[in-house]
């Protein structure tokens, strides 16, 4: 088994950056990290992370390196550069980032050909979840691969799965996400309707919370996004949703499935990037259902 001495992390967006601070607190490990601000770089020094200039400087000083990216584009550049570091130390990567299955394949095969072990390991809950630990981590990975980054894993997150062989939790994640925006879709639904039928939105999601349409998204992105119409611009966005749908669009055509219910979703998500919410977060898709009231 691969002595695993140091950590690097790349990647320190909204979800990389708590992340990186609970493997470098909990994980027993120097952490080099690197991201393209210096912002985030500068408030994990404190707990003691090590900021590397380069991409080539984290591959040449960790073992185990984690990814956390915007999409399948940015992870396929990182690991193709990572994999052509001459004198690069890392021997496992693990991209925590959501990619396209087939893409997440294809880099493992890469990977696998220079000598480094590859999992997927996407994560799922909200920012909060990232700052506590307490992600969802689903994981695609060989069994002794998966045993070997459990560990680390586990200082990010409190509940760590392991999905099935690579692309498997991709796949999860990705049905996950889909689920969560066709869930959103009806939230929208629900609550313009009931405000226009005359109920009070806050009641009407309280009393929909003590019955069998209760969820996770109805208590999170219902009550704490789409209720108060709070919807910033530094949380998980449209655009992401849009991209993240995408890839589980791809997986239901390639299994034969007419996702109608995702592709509803895709058209407000689609519809809210049209007006200008690209950067908002996703749940904003209320104010293109319920449009009257703003």
């Amino acid at each position: 088994m691969t002595t695993i001495d140091t950590v690097g992390f790349i990647g320190l967006g909204v979800m990389g950056e708590p992340m990186c601070a609970n493997l470098a607190r909990k994980g027993g490990r120097p952490v080099h990290a690197t991201d393209l601000r210096a912002e985030p770089l500068s408030r994990l020094a404190g707990d003691g992370v090590q900021s590397c200039a380069s991409l080539a400087a984290v591959a040449a000083a960790a073992d185990l390196v984690f990814l956390s990216l915007p999409s399948g584009k940015e992870v396929a550049q990182v690991v193709d550069a990572i994999l052509g570091t001459a004198g690069r130390r890392v021997r496992t990567l693990v991209d925590c980032s959501t990619a396209p299955v087939a893409l997440t394949r294809t880099l493992a095969e890469r990977a696998a050909a220079s000598g480094v072990a590859y999992a997927d390991a996407p994560v799922a809950r909200t920012r909060e979840a990232a700052r506590q630990g307490t992600l969802s981590i689903m994981v695609g990975a060989d069994l002794s691969v998966f045993e070997r980054i459990q560990p680390f894993l586990a200082t990010m997150g409190s509940e760590i799965t392991h999905c099935g062989p690579v692309g498997c939790g991709q796949v999860v994640k990705i049905l996950n996400n889909m689920m969560l925006f066709e869930i959103g879709s009806a939230l929208s639904e629900v609550l313009a309707i009931g405000r226009r039928a005359g109920v009070a939105e806050g009641l009407l999601l309280e009393t929909l919370a003590k019955g069998s349409s209760d969820s996770f998204a109805l208590r999170n992105h219902g009550m704490k996004a789409m209720l108060p119409r709070r919807f910033p611009d530094d949380a998980f966005g449209v655009d992401y949703a849009l991209k993240d749908l995408s890839y589980g669009l791809d997986l239901a055509r390639d299994a034969g499935v007419e996702a109608e219910g995702a592709k509803v979703a895709g058209r407000r998500l689609a519809a809210a990037r049209a007006r200008g919410f690209g950067r908002n977060y996703w749940p904003v898709i209320l104010r293109v259902v319920d449009p009257d009231e703003q």
